[in-house]
């Protein structure tokens, strides 16, 4: 056998072995995945104990303080497509809230838009010290981020609302879930392809086996979800608290949003800009309820433009 065919063997049984290791871990993948993202992103991952839980977070940048808030079944990893653009200006927290990703989840823990704002509030006191903070939060993030926002004036310097959470709008997404359903419910690789397609204006081709390992991590997590959803939407005077607080949020405030978004509809940005005294408003084209991985460019545009104005902001009150 010439020396060129025993390669080619050598390298297909190599092939069939990393194939086979995938089948069996497919985690493996999508780790690998995450690790080349956060390569070209700059971040790096770092740990911290915050109200009793351990933390998980990414970091990436130096200078003034930025803190990603990411939403309901998210992680920091859904940052990543603009933590690059942000840490070329700023030092850039991404935390993955306890009970998501890789934080801690208690059994005694409660994890609703109040519980987690204080989490939130402890996290920044051992990371960022708690002062001349910029917080962006997404979708649930962005109700946790207002609620803070709303008790903690001094700590702030601009808050950034994404597609946030916390007000009423009527869509069939609400709707859905005011009847006790979950609409995000993983259970198999189908559903979560019925996630993508709502959350996303095109969906991402994810290869196998990272959708096998997505699926199975979000089928694992299903009954927390629905717990935190319950938290969160099951009744009003929870759910609508972000936007109960709004009225005290002092901050210049940035609405950036999805325009044809079919989780948080539009028409939530409009009830923000009532209750918060100075606000101004971004839409994004081309994107469901993910702009920073729809749109990553004209999110991280939106958002240095709006953090560079700060004495312009300022003076609107």
């Amino acid at each position: 056998m010439r020396r060129w065919q025993r390669w080619l063997i050598a390298a297909a049984l190599l092939g069939a072995t990393a194939l086979g290791v995938l089948a069996w871990r497919p985690q493996l993948a999508l780790d690998a995945e995450f690790a080349r993202l956060r390569w070209l992103a700059g971040a790096s991952v770092h740990d911290v104990d915050a109200a009793n839980h351990h933390w998980r977070y990414l970091e990436a940048g130096s200078g003034p303080v930025v803190v990603l808030v990411h939403g309901f079944t998210g992680s920091k990893e859904n940052w990543l497509p603009i933590i690059g653009a942000l840490s070329r200006h700023y030092r850039v927290l991404a935390p993955d809230l306890p009970g998501w990703g890789e934080s801690e989840r208690r059994s005694d823990g409660r994890y609703g838009f109040v519980e987690q704002a204080g989490h939130l509030d402890a996290f920044l006191a051992a990371t960022a010290g708690q002062a001349d903070v910029r917080v962006v939060g997404h979708s649930m993030g962005g109700g946790i981020a207002a609620l803070w926002a709303a008790s903690q004036p001094a700590a702030l310097r601009q808050l950034v609302l994404m597609d946030a959470a916390g007000v009423p709008f009527d869509n069939d997404f609400s709707r859905r879930v005011r009847a006790g359903e979950h609409p995000f419910e993983v259970l198999d690789e189908a559903t979560l392809q019925r996630q993508f397609a709502l959350v996303f204006d095109r969906p991402p081709f994810a290869p196998w086996p990272a959708t096998t390992a997505l699926a199975r991590m979000r089928a694992a997590q299903v009954d927390f979800e629905r717990s935190v959803l319950r938290s969160i939407a099951g009744d009003e005077s929870l759910a609508f608290a972000p936007g109960d607080a709004a009225s005290r949020i002092a901050v210049p405030t940035l609405l950036a949003w999805c325009r044809d978004d079919r989780v948080i509809d539009a028409s939530a940005a409009a009830v923000y800009a009532e209750r918060i005294a100075h606000t101004e408003t971004v839409w994004f084209d081309g994107c469901s309820h993910m702009p920073m991985m729809e749109q990553p460019a004209a999110t991280s545009d939106a958002l240095l433009t709006f953090f560079a104005q700060p004495d312009k902001a300022t003076a609107a009150h």
